[in-house]
């Protein structure tokens, strides 16, 4: 099918010109300004009025438990379909599926799950997965179940690469655990990104983790030390070396505005990556629910174990996009953030842009950033 959806804005917020993006196999054909549109196109693509609103690159998720009610760690294909569905729903095009601390049992069926679902997703596509633990520090284990944490099993992670091959992309670790820096390089030879989260790393361990091919650090600022002048810890090491990125759940209670807008300004839009570490009740409201063998509850959209501790977030892709730009980042910045970056990192090379060639994976946000129409490989996606 050829499509044309016209009439769009692709800049900044005072750019009032807009413009018409050709589709056709999928795929992005050409960008063309607005008032170019010849009348003959009528006969020959459906086209469709984005009414001036912006339409960005579909967003990609890199962290997501759950939505809709759905636990993703479960181990059913529903769980996963409806998550798909959510992140589709509000402006997410593509996920990693993310699991939390378990029983070696209860990863593989999630991953089996996964494997059953991939290229029959009712709504974001799945790009692979990423293991967050169960190799993190219990001295940092923010909702993290201590009963699962553990150190590097190699035997393990032997039996949970044979289920998976290569469907995992993102792995959190805590590299100053024994095996730890012998875990990224068995992590890297195996082409996936090493995130660094739920650690007690100093400033000094995590530059060799850095070093050993570590270079992304998980929900940045959460569930690791805090910055001290006098012992900078895994946040500093992080800040000072170029080609670590971060992590950032932007939904007002994770991280302060002024945290955000100083990693936006040491980082730049290039190594900053919005996700919203998002469990079941993402799309469902306050209320009760069980998550990584806790009960937590959510009161005001913020959720939280029993001791008060943080637990994830209800925060959607749209929402944080929202978020960052309300904070004071740069609207441009803010998509590269949500799209262009988490693409770039996990080596994405058709998605993330809106450019001649790449997969025709869109929103389109109204003015309060809400999602009038999400597009996966060109198609308006029905999910609700």
């Amino acid at each position: 099918m050829k499509t044309i959806i016209s009439n769009v804005r692709l800049g900044e917020e005072r750019d009032k010109t807009t413009s018409s993006v050709y589709i056709e196999n999928q795929k992005i054909t050409a960008i063309a300004p607005f008032d170019s549109l010849k009348e003959e196109a009528q006969t020959t693509y459906n086209i469709i009025n984005g009414h001036g609103h912006l339409l960005i690159p579909g967003m990609i998720d890199v962290h997501i438990h759950g939505a809709n009610n759905y636990d993703m760690m479960d181990g059913t294909t529903k769980s996963i379909q409806e998550v798909s569905k959510k992140c589709a729903e509000t402006g997410c095009t593509s996920f990693l599926v993310t699991s939390v601390s378990s029983s070696l049992e209860d990863l593989l069926a999630m991953i089996h799950s996964v494997k059953k679902v991939i290229g029959h997703e009712e709504g974001a596509k799945i790009v692979g997965l990423h293991l967050e633990g169960p190799y993190l520090n219990v001295e940092k284990k923010g909702m993290q179940n201590p009963k699962f944490l553990r150190h590097a099993d190699f035997d393990e992670l032997d039996r949970i690469f044979a289920e998976a091959g290569d469907l995992i992309k993102m792995m959190t670790i805590a590299p100053e655990l024994p095996g730890g820096i012998e875990l990224i390089a068995y992590l890297k030879q195996k082409g996936v990104v090493v995130a660094i989260a739920h650690s007690n790393a100093t400033y000094e361990e995590a530059q060799t983790a850095f070093k050993a091919g570590a270079s992304h650090i998980t929900h940045c600022f959460n569930a690791m030390p805090t910055i001290h002048h006098r012992s900078p810890g895994l946040v500093t090491a992080a800040l000072e070396e170029d080609e670590v990125s971060l992590q950032a759940i932007v939904d007002g209670v994770h991280l302060h505005p002024g945290i955000v807008r100083l990693m936006h300004k040491i980082k730049g839009p290039d190594k900053i990556v919005l996700t919203t570490d998002a469990l079941q009740a993402m799309g469902v409201g306050d209320g009760s629910y069980l998550f990584g063998g806790h009960h937590v509850t959510v009161t005001d959209g913020i959720a939280r174990l029993k001791d008060g501790t943080l637990a994830s977030s209800t925060v959607t892709m749209n929402k944080s996009l929202q978020h960052s730009v309300n904070f004071g980042i740069p609207l441009t910045d803010s998509i590269a953030m949500a799209s262009t970056t988490p693409a770039t990192i996990l080596n994405l090379t058709q998605l993330g842009k809106i450019a001649p060639g790449y997969d025709a994976d869109l929103v389109l946000l109204d003015g309060e950033f809400d999602v009038v129409k999400t597009f996966i490989k060109g198609n308006i996606c029905k999910v609700s």
